[in-house]
């Protein structure tokens, strides 16, 4: 999972950083699958899943809501959320404005040596996949994957849309979660995809990168809604 931005502790420490780490705990329970979408849930659940105290998790939940992480259902408690069309459109629309618009700046402000190891890394994981070295191989691809989208929303140098894109990143990952993982057999298309704007990015051209983003998430949506 991405990291989380640096906690700002208030005046005793620790009551911030609890937070924090509850908030961790939490999204790494979400995304283990040990908290389902669409499942309700109760404060005292979430003690026991995260393993953090109560108190903490009532200073959490407020965040999640806000965040879109979770619900409250009249009468029901709160809710986790599900993973339906709705959240499959906005998370994928959110990606297009933000990731199409930062890779336009990342195509002229790039540092070339980040970019030819992002090229390095990319063609490793064709590699094993062409010797059919599977083992560990959807992972590494996925890490992959999540690198090259990193690095381009970091260039921003934009805390505010880095924490936003996070949770954005929670969002999809459920989807990819609960309808389109990414399987080793898709590696060459997904990977193809990024070489088309690793290719657009070496050759500084902005034009070319956004277009080559949006076609690459399109392609993603439309896979997350099975329309491929």
């Amino acid at each position: 999972m991405m990291s989380l931005l640096p906690t700002q502790p208030n005046k005793d420490g620790e009551p911030l950083k609890l937070r924090e780490q509850a908030y961790e705990g939490y999204t790494k329970s979400l995304l283990a699958q040990e908290i389902k979408p669409g499942q309700f849930i109760t404060q005292r659940q979430l003690v026991e899943i995260t393993g953090f105290p109560l108190g903490a998790i009532r200073e959490l939940v407020p965040r999640l809501e806000a965040e879109g992480l979770i619900r409250t259902a009249p009468q029901r408690g709160m809710q986790v959320p599900q993973v339906d069309l709705n959240l499959v459109r906005n998370a994928y629309q959110y990606r297009e404005f933000i990731e199409v618009a930062a890779v336009r700046l990342f195509a002229t402000s790039a540092d070339p040596k980040l970019v030819a190891a992002i090229r390095a890394r990319h063609e490793e994981i064709l590699e094993r996949f062409e010797r059919g070295d599977e083992g560990g191989l959807m992972q590494d691809a996925e890490a992959v994957d999540l690198h090259l989208h990193e690095a381009i929303i970091s260039g921003l140098g934009n805390d505010i849309i880095t924490q936003a894109y996070r949770v954005n990143w929670i969002k999809i990952k459920l989807i990819r979660l609960a309808e389109t993982r990414l399987y080793v057999p898709m590696i060459p298309s997904v990977i193809g995809d990024h070489m088309t704007i690793i290719s657009a990015l070496e050759a500084r051209d902005p034009d070319a990168a956004a277009k080559a983003m949006q076609a690459h998430i399109e392609v993603a949506r439309r896979r997350a809604v099975n329309m491929e």
